[in-house]
């Protein structure tokens, strides 16, 4: 699609990144200067972008060689020549047509998003179509027309998809037909093997049956059905999930309802399979029911995979009236994931559920609707992807999966600017018709408030549909500046809320607004009281009713800081602008509370606060190897962004240095300070290895580098030349032979009880925040997730601990007995509420290395239901485990378990033990 890209004042560098955007006459330069670690760093970024995970990996490479970083607030014009080729990294852009070429009557058709590509005009040299401006501050990816020809000539077929074909060729284009293919011969091979099951294992469920003086032949009950599929695997989850699973064969046709509705229902209605729709169908024979079988649990994990689509798609198209409560709540949860309504709050998009309406389109070619048509409808592609087609112009842009369009004609009640046409086959759309949306807006906007100054909107409340409920809350904050969210938080602050009960707010506040902003704003607010508040001037009233507003108003800044540092705990000692933050509101606290008494009782408060904080604040913690982590256990402390590491780095012959760095340092600090150390002055490359061999080149500015290595994966530093040299070393294949001799002379419940006081350990140490870095990248804040990854690398432990354990144990009796053991342990940890332990045990006997292991388990099953019983039976009673003998043995030994985290070599060693059947 044409465009022209425009910068007022030139390129901006939003970062100093591998990717420039510079101006043509030193582009080639900056080419020649990038270095291995550029390119690294550029393809990295382009394997987050889903356009370009389909690319072959010498043409990402050849354009991260090639390509530019442009930063863009504004780009503009239709009819000029163009010079680049362009693809959206962040951010949205719009498209725009004029038909007179003046830029003020134009008209935006469509809006591109992350993925989407435009400017492949370049390469017949025609005037650009269309007008792209930024919708908001976007990155984008630039190549020049000579690079970007070059690797059209070489990359023809690759990159076709990611451009907007001929609108001539769009059928031809389409490539949908060699993907559905294996998908619909898929489900058709899974409805044998699900009809061949139940004939093998419940034959009684296909046979006639009469309703209503009718007789059906050979079909099954919805119910049945259900109940049956939940039986046969765990990873069915509810039975809602396996009504999605029948509707997923229903959908194909391999399962039909007697009276050919299109919805699978669990309850008393009869349904056939295909392969008994003629009379006489023969019966399989034992050569079908074995195959059918052995395929049966790869059969259920696919249909589990595709069966929450199936049944989100039959739940839109039903009726709007006819949808139950937990129809809306699962189309809500969809709706959650949809870019296109990312910036919707969440009260639009539950009333989005209840009115949206399922659509699909079979085939490539069709026109959804018409350029100068009536706008009745705005559309989101769930599947599929449609080209914008203008009159005179022809395909202008493509939109994919997550993109919408039409809501312009809506808006405007104007004609339609564009038409859509299909691209490919089987297209999937969400639709909200003209009515709807329009009530939805009304309603939208009558329940908003906007709090503006000098034009512009810095308060954006919405009102809450459970303000009865909520007390003095009654708007929910949907943007706004940091000063003016914290405003109206402490107006409608509750004082009879305890300092140690967090909220949103008090949790969340980091992610909008650092510590060091909050504390200077509540600084302010308690100073120069009572300017925290909307009225431009002094309340109304007399002299008694102000000083009470502004007693008042300074005591809600008191409880939100208490709050504030309670939440924070040992973090603040890291900030020092907290800790001065809270001294100065502590002296001007106990200097105010002489002449304000109301202040008086949060002075022992604050001073209590200021104290733990000033006797917390020690020397730093230094730590051993992250894996362990003993000495941080046994003090109960958890890790802490200023605490150090000595972190062991190797190179590529195996040797190794050992240096102290910081917990929160970054990959390129690591690298600096490997290559300090070795005195080398190669471009280093920090490795995370695997024992598998499984290399991943870690990213300079990374945080905590050591916490994101897996349980036997070593860090190594390495010149780019020796990267494909460096192998596993032979300490990370882990134990050569099991651990039973110790571990079966120790009592279940003691074993459970030991995980459960070492997984609370590791759990208590989890911060709050760690989740928010988790989820919002940690590298944004700067700080470790060290706890948090400690705690998620302990499940994954104890899960390989179980495969390690049965798979190293050679003598059958012996292995039914390690099984019985770790059953009897899983149970004792339910009992202690200890679920980490208690799933992290049970998926380690479902790894495939354990669960194919059919002689073992044969020989199991009727005493461990009655062990499980037993152990169910137990009362837990913690003094009894207390003064066991080998206590200290047990804890020791649950607290550093050596396993294989190599799925190929527990694999091995399975076959080993139980060969595969000839």
């Amino acid at each position: 699609m044409g465009s022209y890209i425009h910068t007022a004042g030139g390129p901006k560098l939003k970062t100093p990144t591998a990717i420039h955007s510079h101006r043509e006459q030193n582009s080639r330069e900056t080419q020649n200067k990038r270095s291995g670690e550029d390119v690294d760093i550029i393809l990295t970024r382009l394997k987050g972008v889903k356009a370009f995970q389909r690319f072959h990996p010498s043409l990402l490479l050849q354009i991260c060689s090639c390509a530019f970083y442009e930063y863009l607030e504004k780009v503009f014009r239709q009819g000029d020549i163009g010079t680049s080729w362009y693809a959206v990294l962040s951010g949205s852009l719009d498209v725009k047509v004029s038909e007179t070429a003046n830029h003020q009557d134009a008209v935006t058709i469509c809006t591109l998003g992350i993925g989407t590509a435009f400017g492949e005009s370049i390469l017949d040299n025609t005037p650009r179509h269309a007008t792209i401006v930024s919708r908001e501050t976007s990155e984008l990816l630039r190549i020049e027309q000579r690079e970007f020809k070059s690797l059209w000539e070489k990359y023809r077929q690759c990159m076709a998809g990611l451009l907007a074909p001929p609108y001539g060729a769009m059928e031809s284009g389409s490539n949908n037909d060699q993907q559905k293919v294996p998908s619909s011969e898929r489900l058709q091979r899974g409805g044998k093997v699900m009809r061949n099951a139940i004939l093998s294992r419940a034959p009684h469920m296909i046979r006639d049956r009469k309703y209503h003086l009718k007789t059906y032949r050979q079909c099954c009950v919805g119910t049945e059905l259900v109940d049956w599929l939940v039986q046969q695997s765990t990873c069915v989850h509810t039975r809602s999930h396996a009504v999605g699973m029948w509707q997923a064969l229903l959908e194909e046709g391999v399962l039909n309802h007697v009276d050919q509705e299109l919805g699978f229902q669990d309850k008393y209605l009869f349904y056939r399979f295909l392969d008994d729709e003629e009379e006489d169908t023969p019966l399989p024979s034992e050569e079908e029911k074995r195959e059918s079988e052995e395929e049966l649990p790869e059969t259920i994990l696919f249909l589990a995979q595709i069966g929450p689509d199936a049944l989100l798609r039959m739940i839109l198209r039903k009726p709007p009236g006819q949808r139950t409560g937990d129809d809306l709540e699962i189309i809500y949860d969809e709706l959650l994931h949809i870019k296109a309504l990312s910036h919707l709050s969440n009260t639009v998009k539950r009333e989005l559920a209840s009115v949206l309406i399922f659509e699909s389109h079979a085939t490539a070619g069709t026109v959804l609707f018409n350029q100068g048509e009536e706008g009745t409808s705005w559309y989101i592609i769930q599947k599929g992807s449609v080209n914008v087609v203008i009159y005179g112009k022809g395909v202008v842009c493509t939109l994919h999966e997550g993109d919408d369009f039409g809501k312009l004609a809506l808006v405007t009640d104007s004609a339609r600017a564009a038409s859509i046409v299909l691209r490919e086959d089987n297209c999937h759309f969400l639709r909200v018709d003209k009515e709807d949306f329009n009530r939805i807006l009304r309603d939208v906007e009558a329940n908003t408030v906007r709090l503006k100054e000098h034009e512009q909107a810095v308060l954006v409340l919405e009102k809450s549909p459970r303000a009865s409920t909520l007390g003095n809350i009654k708007y929910t904050v949907m943007s706004g500046t940091p000063e003016k969210i914290l405003d109206h938080f402490l107006e409608t602050m509750r004082m009879d809320t305890h300092h140690a009960d967090p909220d949103d707010f008090v949790l969340m506040h980091c992610v909008f607004m650092p510590n060091s902003q909050f504390c200077q704003l509540l600084m302010l607010c308690y100073i120069f009281n009572p300017v925290c508040t909307y009225h431009a001037v002094a309340p109304p009233g007399s002299e008694q009713e102000r000083l009470e507003y502004a007693v008042t108003s300074k005591r809600r800044v008191l409880n939100l800081a208490l709050r504030w540092a309670a939440v924070h705990a040992h973090h603040l000692q890291e900030e020092q602008a907290a800790l001065t933050f809270l001294e100065e509101l502590y002296g001007s606290v106990s200097s105010d509370s002489r002449i304000l008494r109301a202040l008086k009782d949060f002075v022992p408060d604050l001073e209590k606060v200021v104290k733990l904080h000033i006797d917390m604040k020690s020397q730093k913690v230094l730590l051993r190897e992250f894996s362990n982590g003993d000495e941080r256990l046994a003090k109960k402390q958890p890790i802490r962004n200023c605490d150090e590491i000595l972190l062991k780095v190797y190179c590529s012959d195996h040797t190794y240095t050992t240096i102290r760095v910081a917990v929160a340092a970054t990959g390129r600090e690591v690298t600096s300070a490997v290559a300090d150390k070795l005195a080398s002055n190669d471009d280093l490359l920090l490795v995370h290895l695997s024992s598998a061999g499984e290399k991943q080149m870690l990213k300079p500015n990374d945080v905590s580098v050591f916490s994101t290595l897996s349980i036997n994966g070593r860090m190594f530093a390495c010149p780019r030349d020796q990267l494909n040299a460096l192998t596993p070393l032979p300490d990370q294949e882990g134990p050569s032979a099991g651990s039973m001799s110790s571990f079966e002379l120790m009592s279940s419940k003691d074993l459970a009880y030991q995980m459960t006081l070492y997984d609370w350990e590791l759990f208590s140490c989890v911060h709050e925040h760690e989740l928010l870095y988790h989820t919002f990248g940690r590298q944004s804040f700067r700080r470790t997730t060290a706890n948090l990854d400690l705690f998620l690398r302990r499940f994954n432990q104890v899960q390989l601990w179980v495969v390690t354990e049965v798979c190293l144990c050679g003598q059958l009796s012996k292995r039914v007995q390690l099984l019985k053991k770790f059953i009897k342990i899983a149970a004792h940890c339910r009992e202690f509420k200890n679920l980490n332990s208690f799933f992290a045990i049970i998926m380690g006997m479902s790894n495939p290395a354990v669960s194919r292991l059919t002689q073992t388990w044969e020989r199991m099953i009727a005493n461990t239901i009655r062990a499980v019983r037993h152990c169910r039976s137990q009362p837990f009673n913690p003094e009894v485990c207390q003064p066991n003998k080998n206590h200290a043995e047990v804890r020791g030994y649950v607290r550093k378990l050596c396993v294989i985290d190599n799925q190929r070599t527990l694999t091995t060693l399975s076959y080993r033990l139980e060969p595969r059947r000839t």
